[in-house]
């Protein structure tokens, strides 16, 4: 199965991705000479992580009746200052006090199911070739 992204360039430093009838834009901040209008590509993706971990969490809470309305997620990056990689993601799980005490282990294996996780701990192939 494949699937395929158009990407198209809108100015500046802005590059947009087109997908099932949607579009997703990103910018690069001022400093790296964009208008800082979105957020730029690799913010996103990070952002993935965390919003595919809350899917799956919303997911078995919804499974199991459990409201989601008091729970929140906090994802903290941190980067080497030297090589400005990103060295550690910590993903926190704020839980409201009445939570069920048996699904705390629970809700956390399945925040770690998450598909843009499992892409990180087996990365695909990746190929770039230009074509006239």
């Amino acid at each position: 199965m494949e699937t395929k992204f158009d990407i198209t360039f809108a100015g500046n430093k802005k590059v947009d991705a087109h997908f099932r009838g949607f579009s997703v834009h990103s910018d690069q901040p001022i400093i790296d000479g964009g208008d800082n209008a979105a957020p730029s590509p690799f913010e996103l993706f990070l952002a993935s992580i965390g919003m595919c971990a809350g899917f799956y969490i919303v997911s078995f809470c919804q499974s199991r009746s459990i409201p989601t309305d008091n729970m929140s997620m906090t994802q903290t990056v941190v980067r080497n200052d030297k090589t400005h990689r990103v060295e550690k993601f910590m993903i926190d799980i704020n839980l409201p006090p009445d939570f069920p005490d048996k699904y705390k282990a629970a809700v956390i294996k399945t925040a770690q199911s998450c598909s843009v996780k499992k892409f990180l701990d087996a990365p695909p192939e990746i190929q770039i070739n230009a074509k006239m």
